[in-house]
């Protein structure tokens, strides 16, 4: 009687999951628009990168959307996804209208996840004509970047473990990246999720307390993760990890 019960059961859930011999595909439970840079130093990694967002688009089903064209950020456009994840992508390159709408979407709840040198603010980039988008240095946590070191082995240390963000992650795991530096911790500002060990690379000019990744409370799904510049990441378990729960967190 057991045996019976549990194979109707499972011709039930065959004939859910089959349509006329053939999977059906669970549908995405949201969209996710990927915009990344154009700069040539960035090519090794936009490539990589767009098969890495879709396969962890497709394991934890939700739809990636991989573009150069930064046209697509537009109010318009963005109201059919919950993330955005700036990829590479620098604040400066990004047109009024495009700062506007995208300012927007996140102040109406949705998330964003900004990756390396999406975390590009300061005046230093600005052309004497362009506005300067200060919600953004805001956002970031009122800092301005600073000249990196040279790409080189590093460590991160994760400091909130019970994030979910940083969930499942070591206390701490190696990397090769370019360490950004910026002009202070953004620490009085933002929550940290994760620290770069300054004794194992040599900085450009040493921060003393060097947050990499952080979310801005001020923001309902904020998380910039300044690592994120070598193609080599895109194979690295830990960065995966840390994508997708950055990722599926903003969605939230």
């Amino acid at each position: 009687m057991i045996k019976s019960f549990f194979q109707f059961i499972l011709a039930i859930s065959l004939t859910v999951s089959f349509a006329g011999g053939t999977a059906v595909a669970q549908q995405p439970r949201f969209k996710v628009l990927v915009v990344i840079s154009k700069a040539k130093d960035h090519t090794r990694m936009m490539t990589c990168a767009d098969p890495f967002l879709k396969k962890l688009g497709d394991e934890n089903h939700f739809q990636v959307d991989f573009t150069d064209d930064s046209s697509r950020i537009n109010e318009g456009n963005l109201k059919q996804y919950k993330v955005f994840v700036m990829l590479q992508l620098a604040p400066f390159d990004m047109s009024i209208a495009q700062q506007d709408a995208l300012q927007k979407f996140v102040e109406q709840g949705n998330g964003w996840v900004g990756i390396h040198a999406a975390g590009l603010a300061g005046k230093m980039f600005v052309k004497p004509e362009r506005r300067y988008w200060q919600w953004f240095e805001d956002m970031m946590g009122g800092v301005s970047y600073s000249p990196h070191p040279k790409f080189q082995k590093g460590t991160v240390i994760i400091e909130d473990r019970t994030h979910p963000v940083t969930k499942n992650l070591p206390e701490k795991f190696e990397i090769s990246d370019e360490w950004y530096e910026f002009d202070k911790s953004p620490r009085p500002n933002v929550h940290v999720l994760a620290l770069a060990d300054e004794s194992t690379y040599t900085q450009n000019k040493p921060m003393g307390d060097h947050p990499i990744i952080w979310t801005n409370e001020r923001f309902r799904r904020m998380v910039y993760i300044g690592i994120g510049h070598d193609a080599s990441l895109c194979s690295d378990k830990n960065f995966e990890v840390l994508v997708r729960n950055a990722i599926l967190w903003a969605a939230e």
